[in-house]
This record gives structure tokens, C-alpha cells and sequence, in this order.
């Protein structure tokens, strides 16, 4: 499936990527390593991928949903209801094959598939019944919030 959801034109404020939100990141991607899963009240991961335009490797902490078996993750591109997508769906699209996952002390490499249709549909049911905070994420926004699929791949 393609990643094909555009930037919307009208959502929540979004602070400015630099080195506080780079620090911050680090910090968060830290006490997760440290400490468990668990990071603002979601289970959380940390999803590596590879810059769509430097080629860098960069690291975000993200909430994640059990995506139904036990080698499937699934993650919101939310923002907070950003209008704009997180630079990580980007680094996503462009290496849908070059992403990896830390969870519970482990390095998992994962392909990345962004869900569409019905099959959407089914996800974002389950995500709002299990956190609501995103249905409201949904209301700031104008984009439909992109649920991409994370599935382990072999090494």
C-alpha cells in the first residue's frame, strides 16, 4: 500500500523541530530503554528509520497498538493533530524496508505498511476504544491521521 496521506491545512500547534525537541526525544528514547514499554501512558517503542532526504538514521519514540498478533505493531502519524504529518511517516515512505523497532530490550528490523480502507477502519476502532486522546488528535486536524502497520521481517 502506498503512503500517500498529504499534509492537512489546519491542526494543532506543533513546537518547532531543534534541539530541544531533539533533546527531549533522546531523553524519552532513553527512559524507555531504561525503564520498560510504558512512556506517557502508552506502550512505547522506539521506531528507527533512515532519513528521506539526508540518509541519516533517526530515532523517535511512538506509542504503539498490538496490531492483532505477536509480530505486529501498530503506530499513528499524529502529530497531536499537527496539520502536518511527522517527519518520521517521511522517513517511513521513502525506506518502507529500512526500519527497525527497539522493544523490550530487543532490535527488531520491520517492513512498514500504511493501512487504508477497511482495514483502516478496523484499526482506528481499536486504537480510540483503547486511547481516545487520538479520536480527539483526529478533530484538530484536516488530514485523515495516517495508522501505518509494522510487521517483523527476518534480519
Amino acid at each position: 500500500m502506498s503512503f500517500d496521506t498529504r499534509n492537512g491545512t489546519r491542526g494543532a500547534r506543533q513546537p518547532r523541530a531543534g534541539r530541544l525537541m531533539r533533546w527531549m526525544n533522546t531523553m524519552a528514547a532513553k527512559r524507555i530503554r531504561r525503564k520498560g514499554g510504558r512512556f506517557m501512558g502508552f506502550n512505547a517503542l522506539i521506531l528507527t528509520t533512515i532519513g528521506a532526504r539526508s540518509g541519516t538514521e533517526r530515532t523517535n519514540p511512538v506509542g504503539y497498538f498490538p496490531a492483532g498478533d505477536e509480530d505486529g505493531w501498530l503506530i499513528v502519524a499524529s502529530a497531536a493533530g499537527a496539520p502536518k504529518n511527522p517527519a518520521w511517516y517521511y522517513n517511513i515512505a521513502a525506506h518502507p524496508d529500512k526500519v527497525q523497532i527497539e522493544l523490550a530490550g530487543r532490535t527488531i528490523p520491520v517492513s512498514a505498511e500504511q493501512l487504508h480502507g477497511p482495514e483502516r477502519e478496523q484499526a482506528w476502532r481499536q486504537i480510540t476504544t483503547a486511547a481516545p486522546r487520538f479520536a480527539q488528535y483526529q478533530v484538530k486536524t484536516d488530514r485523515e491521521l495516517p495508522i501505518i502497520r509494522l510487521t517483523s521481517r527476518p534480519g
